[in-house]
């Protein structure tokens, strides 16, 4: 019984990262297939290569996040995992493919474990500080800190270029908004690949398959292989929302977005910081759009998403919770 627990919940882990890949193809290629820079099947492969490189460069700090930083090391079984991950993804489903809104793997992923943990040992379980440090406080910030760089280095470009035609600022920028649109990829499934690495080694270490919280070889390959297989089968409805529905934007303007979405995403990888991809790319596309004003972003799109954050931990927590109590009754 126990080794069908440890397989369910990893076969689950694998569904979830190839679901956040599926999902992901949207922030990583809205900009450059909103500026039509290049087709839809390129920018999607731009994005799978970039989603398998990630693991070359970076290491496993966000894992460890994930796996010692949430709740206290030794209470990850099988059933608490299991809660975790069907949570997340019966939320994430019906949020991002029945309503095409671009919800955070990151913070249902959050959510369902300290709701399956708590249901499981208590508040006591919770890791306060670590949730606050490098989960509330990103949370927060994040997408007000990417609205900034992303306006700022906008405005920078529109100064440098000030003086020459906007068609040949936006054709040059054209052709350097696929590397942007790597780089983002690269920084985005590292950081998605890093939490279901930080899932599946809190599993082994709890069953004793690892005797230290080191992440094995193999779970670095099947999590960047699932992500970057999501990847491939791309979200295509939550990249319309993405690309054409919080505003209009120009090459030069995809390019500074990509790249303020990877400065960011990257920075946070190596710092161990879970950051959401979603909270990155919408806030970098709305601030390369607000250098052209406020009218230039649709804000009820925007609310509409915002609302979708503000919800997706809290309800993925109680259904974690609840479904850690009906998978213990089953079992």
């Amino acid at each position: 019984m126990m080794d069908l627990i440890i397989i369910f919940a990893l076969i689950l882990a694998i569904i979830f990262g190839f679901w956040t890949g599926f999902t992901d193809a949207a922030y990583a290629t809205a900009g450059i297939i909103a500026t039509r820079a290049v087709k839809s099947n390129r920018a999607i492969l731009i994005s799978t290569v970039g989603s398998l490189i990630g693991m070359t460069i970076f290491g496993s700090a966000v894992a460890k996040t994930i796996g010692t930083g949430i709740i206290t090391e030794g209470f990850a079984s099988g059933e608490v995992i299991i809660a975790t991950l069907l949570a997340s993804l019966i939320f994430d489903v019906i949020t991002s493919w029945i309503y095409a809104l671009p919800i955070s793997e990151t913070h249902v992923l959050i959510g369902g474990l300290i709701g399956a943990g708590v249901a499981s040992g208590g508040w006591a379980i919770i890791e306060v500080e670590g949730i606050i440090n490098k989960v509330v406080i990103p949370l927060l910030t994040s997408p007000f800190i990417a609205i900034i760089i992303a306006f700022g280095i906008t405005g920078l470009i529109i100064r440098a270029f000030r003086n020459r035609p906007a068609s040949k600022m936006n054709k040059r920028f054209k052709r350097l908004q696929p590397l942007a649109t790597f780089f983002f990829a690269v920084t985005d499934a590292s950081n998605d690949a890093q939490k279901v690495m930080g899932i599946m080694t809190m599993l082994l270490f709890y069953y004793g398959y690892i005797s230290e919280f080191i992440v094995p070889f193999w779970v670095v390959i099947v999590s960047y292989i699932a992500i970057a297989l999501g990847v491939v089968f791309g979200g295509w409805r939550i990249v319309k929302t993405m690309a054409t529905k919080i505003t209009r934007i120009r090459p030069y303007q995809g390019f500074s977005s990509d790249l303020s979405s990877s400065l960011i995403l990257g920075s946070a990888a190596f710092l161990g910081i879970p950051m959401s991809s979603t909270h990155i790319s919408n806030g970098t596309l709305m601030g390369v759009g607000l250098t052209r004003g406020k009218k230039a972003v649709n804000w009820g799109t925007m609310r509409n998403i915002i609302w979708a954050w503000i919800l997706s931990a809290p309800l993925s927590a109680v259904l974690g919770y609840f479904l850690y109590h009906l998978i213990i009754v089953i079992a």
